[in-house]
């Protein structure tokens, strides 16, 4: 009968750090469909920069359609939610010790967080829309945080476990 290695710490905290992202991108994913009101004020601030310096070498790249707006905050929703998925999909392979591909869709849901949060919300949003000069509407810290609990993730997930068990994600 065949016996299955004992989990190591790393192997645990892998497993319970990519379970601890997917629930933490699936709430989102929820408040903002349960919740639209909210977020989409958000949305359709930051991209109308409404409450930026109003710089006119700035203020041509606004986005006041609230139909594009809407829209962009859809596309959010949905990439979050389809994160969110795929991080679930990973932890379940992490607690089935399939670290191959736990490996795998760890990295492919994290680094969907890391280009919405930080090539989104951090470098669009705070870039290009100039977020960060408003005092009501800037998600910069937010997004700061998302970002680098999920590079520490992958990090984490990318470790080796140990002689024989280093899985490589491919």
């Amino acid at each position: 009968m065949p016996t299955t290695p004992p989990r190591s710490a790393l192997h645990l905290a892998a497993t319970l750090l990519t379970a601890t992202v997917a629930l933490y991108i699936a709430l989102v994913a929820f408040g903002n469909i349960t919740d639209f009101g909210t977020n989409q004020q958000f949305v359709r601030h930051v991209l109308a920069m409404d409450t930026t310096f109003k710089d006119d070498d700035l203020m041509w790249r606004a986005i006041t359609s609230k139909g594009l707006q809407d829209a962009a905050y859809v596309a959010i929703i949905v990439w979050e939610t389809v994160a969110a998925l795929v991080l679930i999909y990973g932890t379940w392979l992490w607690f089935r010790r399939d670290d191959l591909r736990a490996r795998r869709f760890s990295t492919y849901g994290l680094l969907m967080l890391m280009l919405l949060f930080g090539g989104g919300f951090i470098a669009i949003g705070g870039e290009w829309f100039s977020m960060w000069q408003s005092g009501d509407w800037n998600g910069l810290d937010a997004a700061t945080r998302v970002f680098v609990f999920s590079g520490v993730v992958l990090i984490v997930n990318h470790l080796p476990f140990g002689q024989g068990r280093q899985a490589d994600a491919g």
